[in-house]
């Protein structure tokens, strides 16, 4: 307990803006940049891509020996007494090329990533003083995975902002686990592990997004976070333009950062009062690769664009997870997801960029139209085309001044849509679909309307 309060002491005599605590550090604005981008891509890659079967947390699934089908995996296809560490030489990253990722991500149409530097196995992704013969550069590829993608983003993507994911606990870790056995009144993992390698992750590489993982098994002020945090907030390099979520101990997600992912694949499908992420998966199963994976389990682009429309209606981002091979490479169903995402992005980025949610996030009679707004517009976003290419919006009144176009279509005599003002709403015609193309989720803008005064569709509880 000694060891923690003189933590504590030493790290609070050196205070700027923001104190170290809860209070203080929500009292930081959040910085433009992120509620402007709305898509990211988290990239989760680790040495449990080398089994690359069930999940990224084959080895406490395995370890535990809880879990038959982890366990009969490796009794069928390893030898006996193989360890998780033998795994190490065989993550070889020969494929990985960072030129091409920043190439894809900036293709996708995502403003942001998130590597995922470190996760619960404790492996880094880069050549940590804190993580001796478990690093990247000591055994495995040999090379600073982390430092090669931040160098070749910010060459050649300058408008894609970088991020890191780090996990603050380790699973077998001797120093957590010695810890953890105290009930957490020392904290010498964090003090010798955790905080020094978050200090040399930002020093290093001055990530804009620290996505903080792990942290449920103990609180707040065993991680030292508020302390991490408000030196990250004063003085660290990054110090003006980074954000931070949630996950800095028991209690906190939700409640605390920058922005709430408040858990996995969160989407509340309504307006929030706090800016919040959509953290989720292509594979709807797994965030690391999975070689056993059928095309079923990945989302097709309609859903990637649906969870697109639904969350950043109700003020959120999305941030999209693809996951490597062993090798280096982004699976060819992720690299396609990504590049149709691209695609339709570039076509109706106007209702994402920079958009802010309207009025009303759903519309009140026609299921799967979901609304954003932008300097003055309001864009109303498509799921599904309508029958006889007429849709209802009970939630858009329209005025004689109302314009209504949709994004991608371009008549050579009129691109204005045909509109029909009724007693409660606006009826919009489409026009034929064979002039638009298909483009999985069409987009009106409309300029001069009013929102009606009647209340959205009950939105899916995701």
């Amino acid at each position: 307990m000694y060891r923690l309060t003189l933590v504590l002491f030493l790290a609070g005599v050196v205070l700027g803006e923001y104190d170290p605590t809860w209070d203080s550090l929500d009292t930081r604005p959040l910085p433009p940049w992120y509620d402007g981008a709305k898509v990211g891509i988290m990239i989760c890659w680790g040495l449990y891509s080398v089994p690359s079967f069930g999940s990224e947390w084959f080895w406490n699934y395995w370890q535990s020996g809880h879990n038959p089908p982890y366990v009969d995996f490796m009794n069928k296809n390893y030898r006996p007494n193989f360890t998780y560490q033998d795994f190490a030489p065989q993550f070889t990253a020969e494929f990985y090329d960072p030129l091409e990722w920043a190439s894809l991500f900036n293709a996708s149409g995502a403003r942001y990533t998130v590597f995922v530097t470190k996760h619960h196995e404790g492996y880094t992704m880069w050549p940590s003083k804190y993580s001796w013969n478990w690093n990247t550069m000591d055994v495995g590829p040999k090379r600073d995975l982390v430092g090669d993608l931040a160098k070749a983003m910010r060459s050649t993507t300058p408008n894609v902002h970088f991020g890191v994911y780090h996990s603050l606990y380790e699973w077998y870790n001797p120093l957590y686990l010695q810890d953890k056995s105290n009930k957490f009144m020392t904290n010498d993992f964090v003090t010798r592990k955790t905080i020094p390698e978050l200090h040399e992750l930002v020093n290093n590489y001055q990530p804009e997004v620290i996505w903080s993982d792990g942290d449920w098994e103990a609180p707040d002020w065993y991680w030292n976070s508020t302390l991490f945090l408000a030196w990250l907030f004063n003085d660290s390099p990054v110090k003006d333009t980074v954000v931070v979520n949630g996950r800095w101990g028991i209690g906190i997600p939700c409640h605390h950062g920058s922005f709430y992912n408040c858990k996995d694949r969160y989407n509340p499908g309504v307006l929030q009062p706090h800016k919040w992420e959509n953290a989720m998966t292509l594979d709807k199963l797994s965030w690391g690769y999975r070689r056993h994976a059928p095309a079923t389990d990945y989302l097709t682009i309609h859903d990637l664009l649906t969870q697109l429309a639904q969350t950043i209606s109700c003020g959120g981002n999305l941030l999209v997870n693809v996951g490597p091979t062993h090798d280096g490479r982004i699976p060819p169903i992720m690299e396609e997801r990504l590049r149709q995402l691209g695609s339709w992005l570039n076509i109706n980025g106007d209702a994402v960029y920079d958009s802010t949610p309207w009025t009303h996030q759903n519309d009140s009679v026609t299921p799967g139209v979901w609304y954003t707004s932008r300097a003055g517009v309001v864009y109303g976003l498509v799921l599904t085309w309508p029958k006889e290419n007429i849709v209802s919006l009970g939630s858009v009144v329209s005025t004689p001044e109302s314009r209504i176009t949709m994004l991608g279509y371009h008549s050579d005599y009129n691109s204005y849509l045909e509109f029909t003002t009724l007693e409660k709403g606006t009826e919009v015609k489409f026009p034929p679909m064979s002039e638009v193309g298909s483009q999985w989720v069409w987009v009106l803008a409309m300029t001069h309307v009013n929102p009606s005064s009647l209340p959205g569709t009950p939105s899916p509880q995701v």
